[in-house]
C-alpha cells in the first residue's frame, strides 16, 4: 500500500510510535508501567538508527523516500503505560533533544542527507509548544519541520505555536493528525478553519479516513468483514475544502474564523470556503473590494456547494448566486458548510 500511494504521489513520512520492544527499559513497546520514559539511555542512538536503516532499505528495496523521518508520536503524553493495547513510548522533551542529533546523524552516514527530520508529534498545539522552546539549539538545528496533532479541537494558542515556529524559527509546520467523534464533520470545518486562520500548517492530516467507529470516520469501516459501511456526513464536509483548495493555491487571511479563502493565481480564481456552526440561518457577505479586479462567471455567477450537517444537501452544486458589485452575499442554512468559486479574480 506504501508503495502504491507513493508511486501515485503521495509524500511520505517514517515515524515510530515506540521504539523497537528490546529498547524499552521494560521491553514492553505499548509504555512503561508509571507511563514515564521508556527508551533506555543507552539505546537514544540505536533509536535514531533503526529508523535511519529503514528509510535506506525503503528507498533501495521499494522506491520510497520518506520526506521526513519522526522519531516519536505524543511522546510527553501520559498515557502509554504498560497495561495499553496501542504502541507507544514516553519520551520527554530531555531525551527528545537527545535522540535528534543521533538521528540526522546516522541518516547523513547512510547518505540520506536530504531527508529531513520531524519533530515531536505532541497531542495538542500547547504541549507542542512547550516542547519545541525547551530543546536547546542543537535540537533545534536538527529539526526541518515541526509536527503537532490536532487533539486540542477549538482550544489551544495555536497563534503562538505559529509564531515560535514558523516567525521565529522559521520552520515548516504541519497538523499532522488530527481526528473527532463528530460525524456530522461540523466539529472537523470548524477546527480546520481555526487551523487556516491561526496555526497556517503547510499540511492538515486527518487521522483515519475509514474508521469502526462511525464519529471517527468518514467512511464507517468493519474490520471484522473488511467491509466498507456508509459514507458520514463528513466525508463531504471534507470535500468542500479538498476538492476545491488545491496545491499551489495562496492562502489568503480572511480575518475571520468562520471562512478560509485561497487563490488560485494562474486561473484568476479565489476559493471561499465557510461555515455556519448556529443552529440559525444566517447570510455571510464577502468583501472582495480589495481585489484588482473580480468578475466572476457568465453574469457575475458564484458557482457553490453546500452541505448541510444536520441532513439534507451533500456537496450539492448550486448556480443561484450572483456578484453584487464587489462583494457577494451567501444563504447558509444552520450548521452548514458551503464552498464559492469566484472567477476572474486579479490581486
Amino acid at each position: 500500500m506504501l508503495v502504491k500511494a507513493a508511486q501515485r504521489g503521495a509524500v511520505s513520512e517514517l515515524f515510530a510510535n515506540s521504539p523497537m520492544w528490546w529498547m524499552c527499559s521494560n521491553h514492553n513497546p505499548s509504555g512503561a508501567a508509571d507511563g514515564g520514559n521508556n527508551l533506555q539511555s543507552w539505546n537514544h542512538r540505536r533509536h535514531a538508527s533503526h529508523l535511519a536503516a529503514v528509510a535506506l532499505y525503503a528507498r533501495q528495496h521499494w522506491g520510497v523516500d520518506f520526506a521526513t523521518v519522526e522519531a516519536f508520536n505524543e511522546p510527553s503524553s501520559s498515557w502509554w503505560t504498560a497495561t495499553g493495547t496501542q504502541e507507544g513510548c514516553h519520551i520527554d522533551a530531555g531525551v527528545q533533544a537527545s535522540v535528534l542529533p543521533y538521528l540526522r546523524s546516522e541518516l547523513d552516514k547512510r547518505g540520506l542527507t536530504g531527508t529531513r527530520i520531524s519533530a515531536s508529534d505532541e497531542t495538542s498545539y500547547d504541549l507542542a509548544r512547550t516542547t519545541w522552546n525547551s530543546f536547546p539549539a542543537t535540537a533545534k538545528g536538527c529539526v526541518d519541520r515541526v509536527n503537532v496533532h490536532g487533539y486540542q479541537g477549538s482550544g489551544g494558542r495555536r497563534d503562538l505555536l505559529y509564531t515560535d515556529v514558523v516567525t521565529t524559527a522559521g520552520k515548516a509546520l504541519w497538523n499532522s493528525e488530527t481526528g473527532d467523534g463528530d460525524a456530522t464533520g461540523l466539529t472537523t470545518a470548524s477546527n480546520l478553519l481555526y487551523d487556516f486562520r491561526w496555526l497556517h500548517p503547510t499540511a492538515w492530516v486527518y487521522w483515519q479516513v475509514m474508521d469502526p467507529s462511525p464519529g471517527w470516520a468518514t467512511i464507517a469501516y468493519d474490520p471484522g468483514t473488511l467491509q466498507p459501511g456508509a459514507v458520514q456526513t463528513k466525508y463531504y464536509v471534507l470535500a468542500q475544502f479538498t476538492r476545491h483548495i488545491r496545491p499551489g493555491m495562496t492562502i489568503l487571511d480572511t480575518g475571520v474564523s468562520h471562512a478560509a479563502a485561497a487563490l488560485d493565481r494562474p486561473a484568476k480564481r479565489l476559493v471561499i470556503v465557510a461555515a455556519n456552526t448556529s443552529s440559525s440561518a444566517r447570510t455571510l457577505t464577502f468583501d472582495l473590494s480589495r481585489f484588482t479586479a473580480v468578475t466572476g462567471g457568465p453574469g457575475g455567477l458564484v458557482p457553490r456547494w453546500n452541505t448541510v450537517t444536520t441532513g439534507g444537501d451533500r456537496y450539492t452544486a448550486r448556480s443561484d448566486t450572483r456578484l453584487n458589485g464587489t462583494s457577494v452575499s451567501v444563504p447558509f442554512e444552520g450548521k452548514s458548510v458551503q464552498t464559492l468559486q469566484i472567477d476572474g479574480v486579479t490581486v
